[in-house]
């Protein structure tokens, strides 16, 4: 393995020396940076979408197997899908790495909106760091099982098309993590945090009506409207939004309407997702979302069929492990700016709508609490195959959003770098007390177990569809 040579760390019984320990590991991250910022950099310039990511992934693995990690490529019927593993023996800890970008956004890397021309998506939600920060962590853990014997396997999982197309579903219902004692993931955010936060179920679903076309003016009673369809449709499930749980979440997107005005559109689609902290409450709101698709097919005169492109489980939290991951982040520390960086931060603020966080913000660590989230995640279904845990580092300037133009700009230079980094050393710290510590692998797993329950069966909210490899196309 290629590597910074350092003395061996062996976890020691006094704090000072643990102190110590932790410096040495701390401070040999902070020397690869530049391969951090590399990394990062080139996956936030090729900003590959969801099951495109040829050259992401590529990047991913090339770094991994240069430090010997054992490659396998393709897995779960996805080619750029690949697991990455070094050592021998058990335990087993895994760390999910994603580099999936978002298709209809993009912008340049400065503080102002400023698209790149010709650029059809960008890493709006921080995938770049995500997949960057992940790496960085396996290597520096591979090296520390290297170096000081320990027994035990890092498997490091190259997981595409979270946006939407949840990769780590297929790879779930493949069985790749029956063997994992724990897995740990983060996340690219506006803050510092551990919080044992939880997601929201969700499907989507592309509902496409089938009409017949006619010349809009002069034989509109020949023609039946495949927009109308759509467009009935998106008005009933507005106003069953009145009559949802509060925690539910409906939105849509028309992707295809027509493509003149005096063309009745034969054909038209709409793309939706649906949201509720339970899987059965998703169910419930999907059933009424499909009768509403069939009778707005029939008040249109039109036919309708839907695919349903991805569905995740809600997230399935570990407070054991939640409590321990905020230990480390509070000894890792935030990211502390520049003067460049500091009036980087500064002026995307002026474009920031009422933000939740100061500047400042990004060098403190959130109080550790337990708190529903209202976005959803497939790595919610991997937190029902093993006790999983995260966080997330402030990779963004205080009070920004994930999907948006200011987020896609810090994401490509120093700033979200340094979160970054911040994540690969709590990781690393994590997953050496796990290695370490049998006593909280156990209860760990315990709290995992009471939490599924004794009659649990998993369930995935796609069915049994094959991966969508081609849904950005």
């Amino acid at each position: 393995m290629r590597r910074i040579i350092f003395s061996a760390l062996i976890f020691a019984l006094t704090p000072l020396a643990a102190n110590a320990q932790h410096e040495a590991l701390l401070s040999r991250i902070d020397g690869r940076y530049d391969q951090t910022a590399d990394i990062a950099r080139k996956l936030w310039e090729w900003a590959e979408v969801g099951y495109q990511e040829e050259r992401s992934a590529a990047l991913l693995m090339d770094t991994l197997a240069a430090h010997d990690f054992k490659i396998k490529k393709g897995v779960a019927g996805i080619p750029t899908a690949f697991t990455a593993e070094f050592g021998k023996g058990g335990p087993i800890i895994g760390i999910l790495a994603e580099y999936d970008a978002l298709p209809g956004i993009n912008q340049d890397a400065v503080p102002t909106r400023a698209p790149i021309d010709g650029k059809g998506a960008a890493h709006a939600c921080g995938h770049n760091l995500f997949g960057a920060g992940s790496v960085q962590a396996a290597l520096s853990i591979a090296e520390w099982l290297e170096e000081t014997g320990t027994p035990g396997r890092i498997r490091l999982y190259g997981t595409p098309a979270e946006e939407g197309g949840s990769g780590k579903v297929y790879m779930v219902r493949e069985g790749l993590f029956d063997d994992v004692d724990i897995a740990l993931h983060w996340h690219a955010g506006d803050e510092n945090s551990a919080a044992a936060r939880t997601t929201l179920a969700n499907r989507s679903a592309k509902f496409r009506f089938t009409g017949v076309s006619a010349h809009a003016a002069g034989a509109p009673d020949k023609a039946r409207s495949a927009l109308d369809g759509v467009e009935s449709f998106n008005m009933m499930v507005n106003m069953m939004r009145e009559h949802v749980p509060q925690e539910s979440r409906i939105h849509y997107v028309i992707t295809e309407g027509g493509n003149a005005p005096n063309v009745v559109p034969d054909f038209a689609e709409v793309f939706y997702y649906a949201r509720h902290p339970d899987p059965d409450g998703v169910d419930a709101i999907w059933t009424r979302m499909e009768d509403a698709a069939r009778g707005a097919a029939l008040g249109t005169g039109t036919q309708v069929e839907w695919e349903v492109i991805h569905g995740n489980n809600p997230l399935l939290v570990n407070e054991t492990l939640a409590k321990m991951m905020d230990e480390k982040l509070r000894i890792v520390g935030g990211v502390q700016y520049t003067d460049k960086e500091r009036k980087f931060a500064e002026e995307i603020r002026k474009s920031l709508i009422n933000p939740r966080h100061e500047i400042g913000d990004e060098a403190r660590i959130q109080p550790y609490e337990r708190s529903l989230g209202f976005g959803s995640t497939d790595v919610g279904d991997v937190s029902y195959a093993t006790p999983t845990v995260g966080l997330r580092t402030a990779t963004w300037a205080p009070g920004t959003s994930a999907h948006s133009w200011q987020s896609s700009a810090a994401s490509g230079m120093s700033i979200g770098f340094k979160g970054a980094q911040v994540a690969a050393k709590t990781l690393t710290l994590a997953a050496i007390e796990l290695f370490t510590n049998e006593e909280l692998r156990d209860a760990a797993r315990v709290e995992f177990d009471e939490a599924r329950g004794d009659d649990y069966e998993y369930r995935s909210l796609l069915g049994d569809r094959e991966p969508p490899l081609d849904y950005r196309k």
